[in-house]
C-alpha cells in the first residue's frame, strides 16, 4: 500500500531549523519547502510506523506549533494492483 500525507508545520521562526532537521531525521518524513517558521512536509508510511502516527509525533517535536493534514494519498500497490482497478 502507498500512503502519503502532505501537511503544513507550523513552528517557531527561532526553532524552525531544529524542526527541520528532526522531520528530515524520520524515516518516511521529508521537508520540500519553508519560510518564516511554515514547513511543507510530506510523510510516507514505514515497514515501522504508519504515516499518521508519524504526524502525531511531529507534534512533540520542540518548536512545532501545529501540524495540519493538507492532503492525503492512499492506494494498494503491487500486483494486486490492476485487479483492484479493473472492477
Amino acid at each position: 500500500m502507498l500512503n502519503i500525507c502532505g501537511c503544513l508545520v507550523h513552528a517557531t521562526p527561532e526553532k524552525a531549523e531544529e524542526v527541520i532537521s528532526a522531520i528530515n531525521a524520520t524515516e518516511g518524513g521529508e521537508v520540500h519547502a519553508h519560510e518564516d517558521g511554515r514547513i511543507v512536509v510530506t510523510v510516507e508510511d514505514t515497514a515501522d510506523k504508519r504515516a499518521s502516527d508519524q504526524i502525531m509525533d511531529m507534534h512533540q517535536i520542540p518548536g512545532v506549533l501545529t501540524v495540519t493534514l493538507t492532503y492525503h494519498h492512499f492506494e494498494p500497490l503491487g500486483p494486486d494492483t490492476a485487479a483492484a482497478h479493473t472492477l
